[in-house]
């Protein structure tokens, strides 16, 4: 009789519910419940609907008991810097903003007042970007300092999520590295840090890792669901989840987390927190094992998400990548990095905008502004391959792209030609099999990580993409 394990993969745009189990050495895995998600704008600012998250995560769970099939444990992840403060009776303080929300603006300026950048980076190695939680948090002391004097307790998006279900608060060590408030040498939070920026140190729990068991399900979430199993701490940052799932022996290679945002860079087993690469503004974020994500975060597939939003959904993914390698002679490039592309009023006009504002024509049909977009994405990605082995002192051959963006053959061949590697694509799922893997090595039905990303690859399609220069063959499980 299979073993089930359940992932809860909350992203940005949407959750799923993603059963597991091994049959004959290889990972099957099977969506039981999907969910829409996305910050909702109320009153000006953009926040997440954390009570209705939680009511789609017992939905899910609701289905294992339908289908018969008891997952013994499960896991949630979502993306990363967002966050809940509690109260003395564990009650949300305030609004839970999305990281998207502009109440950040000029926070960087009052943290630096506190402590340089290029210090605070030498200490976290945590690249700066304005949503980052230590801004955040700065917004909190400027705008809402009472809410620092009722908080009783600091927790990120899916350890609240995992003490609603279990009434156990713990700290999970991946996404708080994320806050920009972890220290790289410790791999706990850097207290001085906060005693430096009067961030009341008593509101964070120490972090813990991917694997420990937070407990069992509430006597009501047990009502609720028709049955018990164990929630264990799995990288409960998505992009931590899903470089756990790059499909190889090692991790000694090029990764993109494609999806929302591309995450892309390297694993490491020390930070690198040097001021080439602040300036380049790279980070290094926790990963499994202590291991560390050198990467750097680019602007991603959120682009193309929101222009098909703009017009309507009318056309799939899929045609997007058609109209645009129909219009790949469109000249046209924009810097998907830039600060315009984050939450504008309308992407279609903010890239028509900045194409303007260079002095380049301005893309007018849909598939021109996916040329736009697929080609600016593709020649960003070349970029930091050469920032990563100028900084690294490392040449690598390849790319592996995890995560949905894995899907994007057009986008995959584009980045193998501009960056001059083969591409390994797949597989798509990467977050939820990271999750599930985390949850099989804790129960012993995986070995270790290596033995996991083994099993990946024996267990998922994979897609290979050489460089047009190279050979323009396409292969497969290679």
């Amino acid at each position: 009789m299979a073993v089930y394990y359940l992932a809860v993969d909350i992203g940005a745009s949407s959750g799923r519910h993603m059963l597991g189990h091994m049959e004959n050495g290889r990972m099957v895995l099977e969506e039981i419940y999907r969910f829409e998600n996305g910050m909702t704008r109320r009153d000006g600012k953009l926040v997440w609907e954390t009570d209705r998250l939680f009511a789609e995560i017992v939905n899910g769970m609701r289905r294992c008991r339908e289908q018969n099939r008891i997952p013994v444990s499960m896991s949630i992840d979502t993306w990363a810097v967002d966050y809940v403060l509690l109260d003395k009776e564990d009650r949300v303080l305030g609004d839970t903003y999305g990281y998207r929300d502009k109440r950040t603006a000029g926070m960087d300026a009052a943290v630096g007042r506190l402590i340089p950048e290029t210090e605070l980076y030498a200490r976290t190695g945590i690249q700066k970007q304005l949503f980052n939680t230590i801004y955040q948090l700065a917004a909190v002391k400027e705008q809402t300092p009472e809410l620092f004097r009722q908080a009783e307790t600091f927790l990120m998006l899916p350890d609240y999520f995992q003490f609603l279900l279990t009434g156990k608060k713990l700290s999970e060590y991946t996404n708080g590295t994320s806050t920009q408030l972890v220290s790289p040498v410790t791999k706990q939070w850097d207290e001085e840090l906060l005693e430096r920026l009067s961030y009341p140190k008593r509101l964070f729990l120490p972090l813990r890792m991917p694997g420990t068991c937070v407990g069992s399900l509430r006597e009501e979430i047990r009502e609720q669901v028709g049955f018990d199993c164990k929630v264990v701490l799995c990288a409960s940052h998505d992009t931590a989840s899903a470089v756990m799932a790059m499909p190889a022996a090692s991790g000694d290679g090029l990764y993109i987390s494609s999806g929302t945002w591309s995450l892309m860079g390297i694993e490491t087993a020390e930070a690198i927190c040097t001021e080439e690469s602040r300036r380049a503004n790279f980070t290094n974020e926790g990963g499994y094992g202590y291991r560390f994500r050198y990467l750097k975060n680019i602007m991603g597939l959120w682009m193309i998400q929101s222009v098909r939003h703009e017009y309507g959904d009318a056309h799939s993914f899929a045609e997007l990548c058609e109209l645009a390698e129909e219009n790949r002679d469109f000249a046209s490039r924009v810097d998907v990095n830039d600060g315009a592309f984050l939450a504008p009023e309308n992407m279609t006009e903010a890239i028509r905008e900045a194409c303007r504002r260079t002095g380049q024509q301005a893309p007018e049909t849909i598939g021109e502004i996916a040329a736009v977009i697929y080609q600016s994405l593709a020649a960003c990605y070349a970029r930091t391959v050469k920032e990563i082995e100028r900084n690294t002192g490392k040449k690598y051959d390849s790319i592996r792209i995890i995560g949905g963006g894995s899907n994007a053959a057009y986008l995959n061949q584009l980045t193998a030609d501009a960056a001059g590697k083969t591409v390994y694509a797949g597989p798509a799922e990467a977050t939820a099999v990271g999750n599930l893997t985390a949850q099989m090595i804790a129960d012993g039905e995986l070995a270790d990580l290596e033995a996991a990303r083994r099993c990946v690859f024996d267990s998922f399609e994979i897609e290979v993409y050489r460089p047009a220069n190279m050979n323009e063959e396409k292969e497969r499980n290679v």
